[in-house]
């Protein structure tokens, strides 16, 4: 008698996601088949298996295991804390040898850029408390540029998860009504388990952190730009929501952002969105100082000072 084959569940897509979110995320979802995969559910409604990060190197340890082999336990910080790794006999070998490679490089001081795609785990220890931790399965140095780009890559991802969340929370949490309100369909699964476990999630914290992660992306701040998880934002920063006038905030862009070739029309969507303003509103705007000379399109999307 022929035996039915094996199902497998296909690889889960690495998404981007800053430290901020994937460490205070308390939920975990797995489907009820032996070989279903498992997903951390973040405040923001991300369903991480896999996980695309980059960031700094921070701390990088080497222990021992109970059975003679090497364990690293390390930190990667981004522009917005910590994710907490380790690399063992369970990680592929070339992760291992590049880990083991970078190590003195790291205890002398140098600082080093890693990107790495990961698997997401989750742990709840006797006492109800959550931990979140990532296992590298790829790994590899990059230069300020591509780490540059990551971050604003990341912004967009998580920004897109900002708008639709606060388009789902004025539903009724059904997976119908989200879909007739415009929620992008493959958000909807994530923000229905996330808001059911989730209380008061202030997306302005995460919005933040999307500030700061544009601002090294720009160069304005350093790469290491330390800012510890679950900070409390104080009366003295600057809200994300006092961006300034709409038309200053995107003047001050398209200025900074101008290499030669202008400033492109996603990038300056982002940017003016993580300071407090609507993107259609962005749009008009645009519309509007094109339309009295303001600035103008060398091509197509993107934009220049006149």
């Amino acid at each position: 008698m022929m035996q039915s084959p094996i199902r497998r569940a296909k690889r889960q897509s690495a998404i981007r996601m800053f430290a901020s979110e994937f460490g205070e995320s308390t939920l975990f979802d797995r489907g009820p088949g032996e070989f279903d995969p498992g997903f951390v559910i973040s405040k923001l409604g991300a369903r991480a298996n896999r996980l695309l990060v980059a960031g700094l190197l921070d701390r990088l340890e080497e222990r021992e295991t109970s059975n003679g082999g090497k364990l690293w336990q390390g930190q990667l910080r981004d522009a917005s804390g910590l994710h907490f790794f380790s690399v063992g006999d369970f990680a592929p070998e070339e992760v291992r040898e590049f880990i083991s490679d970078i190590e003195s490089r790291h205890l002398d001081g140098e600082p080093i850029l890693l990107m790495m795609s990961a698997k997401a785990r989750w742990f709840q220890n006797d006492e109800g408390s959550v931990y979140t931790s990532i296992r590298p399965e790829e790994i590899c140095e990059i230069d300020r540029t591509r780490y540059g780009n990551w971050l604003v890559e990341t912004c967009k991802s998580t920004m897109r998860r900002i708008d639709a969340l606060n388009v789902a929370l004025a539903t009724d949490n059904s997976r119908a009504e989200m879909l007739s309100s415009g929620v992008p369909a493959d958000l909807i699964e994530g923000f229905v388990l996330s808001l059911n476990h989730y209380q008061d999630v202030d997306v302005e914290v995460y919005r933040l952190h999307v500030m700061r992660a544009l601002d090294i992306a720009e160069g304005r701040n350093e790469v290491q730009a330390p800012t510890p998880q679950k900070q409390e934002i104080s009366s003295d920063e600057e809200s994300p929501n006092t961006g300034g006038d709409l038309r200053e905030v995107i003047t001050s862009l398209i200025s900074r952002m101008d290499q030669g070739d202008g400033a492109d029309f996603d990038s300056l969507i982002t940017n003016a969105s993580a300071r407090g303003h609507d993107r259609v509103a962005i749009e008009e705007e645009l519309d509007s100082m094109s339309d009295s000379g303001l600035i103008h399109e060398p091509r197509f999307g993107w934009f220049r000072l006149s």
